[in-house]
């Protein structure tokens, strides 16, 4: 009798129906049914919000820790405007340096060129006065003295080696001061070579015929021009003679 139960028709129902619904049945998901497409809408959206969501809280963090970027943009231009004016006023001042320190140099360079000017009008004021001395001295002529009259020798270094200048002043005394004085310039130098020492007559350039120099003058003339020394040699005296026909008619010499 149960085994007849057991294969009825019921018991098979009851059987299937404890293995569908039972702790052995299998697992069962409940979808709802939606389309591709609109599932795909959904993730962007939440895609989308969860990205507005996660900048709204970064720069929420920022302005609150101080970093906010609408005014750091603020600052950053605040800045580059400032800097940009700078940049014109020092180009400004820049322009205004050039300037001035063109005029510093022009005021300088003229400074220099007057106070050079002061100091050569000084020196010819100098030799003017003394040559208006000399020539007060000359007006009546030394006692017992007539003729002409050879004064104020100098020579001077150039600055080159053995290169000299010479200055001398040529008058006529007493008398015969009508009369125009022709005669030759001489210079006797005095030099050193070595430890042997020698008188050898100076070289006066242009005009001059053997170391000597042609002179004409009726009451008075200044003579100025220069000479060289081969190299080696040392000069330690000058003596200037004024010769007419061969006869030494005044001199005057200088020790260096």
């Amino acid at each position: 009798m149960y085994r007849f139960v057991s294969h009825s028709r019921a018991a098979l129902t009851l059987r299937r129906l404890r293995g569908r619904f039972g702790i052995a049945a299998r697992r069962v998901a409940v979808r709802p049914h939606l389309p591709w497409h609109w599932r795909a809408v959904s993730i962007i959206a939440l895609t989308g919000v969860s990205l507005a969501l996660a900048g709204w809280i970064y720069d929420a963090g920022r302005q609150f820790a101080g970093f906010d970027r609408s005014v750091s943009d603020q600052e950053s231009a605040a800045l580059r405007e400032r800097v940009s004016r700078l940049e014109t006023e020092l180009e400004a001042a820049r322009r205004v340096a050039n300037i001035s320190d063109g005029q510093i140099q022009m005021a300088t360079a003229t400074q220099e060129r007057l106070a050079a000017q002061i100091k050569t009008l000084e020196m010819e004021n100098t030799r003017l006065k003394a040559d208006l001395a000399m020539f007060e001295n000359l007006a009546d002529g030394p006692a017992g003295v007539e003729g002409p009259l050879l004064s104020q020798l100098q020579i001077l270094p150039t600055g080159v080696q053995g290169a000299y200048r010479y200055r001398l002043l040529l008058a006529q005394t007493g008398g015969k001061r009508q009369q125009e004085f022709r005669g030759v310039l001489q210079l006797l130098g005095t030099v050193q070579r070595g430890k042997e020492t020698a008188i050898i007559p100076l070289p006066l350039g242009e005009g001059s015929d053997g170391g000597l120099y042609k002179v004409s003058f009726r009451y008075f003339r200044r003579l100025e021009g220069s000479f060289s020394l081969d190299s080696g040699m040392r000069l330690e005296r000058v003596e200037a003679r004024l010769l007419q026909a061969g006869v030494v008619k005044a001199s005057q010499h200088v020790v260096l």
